[in-house]
């Protein structure tokens, strides 16, 4: 009888786990999405805005279309983001998990990471809540270099010190760093 009834639990504990496995991958799989649709929507705008005013026209886009296209993004219980830790807008910055994992993308790039392949997610389990966490890199690409980059054109540096006149985030070359996206979904909430 004991036999039996451990082996109901232990089958009644792996269903769990692949009930929970198969979860995690579907949060992944929409997070994943979702990063996607930010990254892909900011960058149309992004060369829409340079092809037709030039790269200072493109400062308005990060500034007042990028956190439009993350709050569009955000709904049925998502939250969609960037950060960085080279901060242009101060309401990027990122929590201490998020400087964490952003330090561990730089150390993997230092190791021969491709950027593009880096991520990671976790469930955080706190007193208030249970939330699902997924962030993936954004490298520095061409178009990103006209703001981002080592040598930004004076139109563009009047620009960016009228936006964001504590701007960090310059010098970067072609393959680095950025930031990352930043995907979040509560999963229950707790009973204060």
């Amino acid at each position: 009888m004991r036999n039996i009834t451990l082996a109901i639990l232990l089958l009644s504990l792996s269903v769990h786990l692949a009930a929970e496995q198969v979860d995690t991958e579907q949060l992944e799989e929409k997070s994943k999405q979702l990063a996607a649709q930010l990254g892909m929507q900011l960058k149309a705008r992004l060369k829409a805005a340079i092809e037709a005013g030039g790269p200072a026209s493109a400062i308005s886009v990060c500034n007042v279309s990028a956190p439009r296209i993350a709050e569009e993004l955000s709904k049925d219980g998502w939250s969609v983001g960037r950060i960085s830790l080279k901060l242009r807008n101060p309401a990027n910055r990122p929590d201490e998990w998020e400087r964490a994992t952003l330090l561990a993308f730089e150390q993997q790039l230092a190791s021969g990471a491709a950027a593009v392949s880096l991520q990671r997610s976790m469930i955080e389990s706190r007193e208030d809540e249970i939330r699902y966490r997924f962030m993936k890199a954004i490298p520095i690409d061409g178009v990103c270099l006209a703001c981002h980059g080592e040598q930004i054109a004076e139109p563009v540096q009047a620009a960016l010190a009228e936006k964001y006149p504590r701007d960090e985030a310059t010098g970067y070359r072609l393959g680095e760093l950025r930031g990352a996206f930043t995907i979040s979904k509560i999963l229950d909430d707790r009973p204060d």
